[in-house]
């Protein structure tokens, strides 16, 4: 089933709803003027809607497998999951001192949602990253933020989601 990415009703929430113009006021995120979120929100929907869309059935009727020792991912997932850490969605939010964007939450938040829309059984995988990625940001040594967070951001490492038990 095609899916169409709804960029113009985040461009809408963005300018008429949520106030996201206070957030580009600060000097924090003053770099996310409109059309650099706006041309942001077209490419990860380009991706969404022609490289992750596709996979989306496969990923369901052809799940993970371990085959002789190694685990196999569904058709097309590693090329998807690729197309996402070469666009930098993985570390959108994240600190640009260890290779993220430093984009608003607000911005990942809407292209998670394109990417969980086209394929959500491959879009889990760097949402539990980008948990992993704001976790240790905020609570962990120097030294391992700077072993971690590089791999995280860039896509070279996954996380597992963050447990609190």
């Amino acid at each position: 089933m095609p899916y169409t990415a709804p960029v113009s009703e985040f461009d809408f929430l963005y300018r008429h709803v949520v106030g996201f113009d206070r957030v580009t006021a600060t000097d924090r995120y003053a770099d996310a003027t409109p059309d650099t979120v706006a041309a942001i929100l077209t490419e990860a929907a380009k991706m969404a809607e022609t490289v992750l869309a596709p996979l989306n059935r496969g990923g369901d009727l052809q799940g993970a497998r371990l085959e002789n020792g190694v685990v196999r991912t569904s058709p097309g997932f590693a090329d998807g999951y690729r197309a996402i850490a070469e666009g930098g969605y993985i570390g959108m939010s994240a600190d640009p001192q260890s290779g993220g964007l430093g984009l608003p939450m607000a911005v990942t938040t809407a292209v998670n949602e394109m990417i969980g829309s086209a394929c959500l059984s491959l879009q889990l995988n760097p949402l539990m990253t980008q948990g992993q990625i704001e976790a240790l940001e905020h609570h962990a040594s120097d030294e391992l933020k700077a072993l971690y967070l590089p791999r995280l951001i860039s896509g070279d490492w996954c996380g597992t989601m963050n447990l609190t038990e």
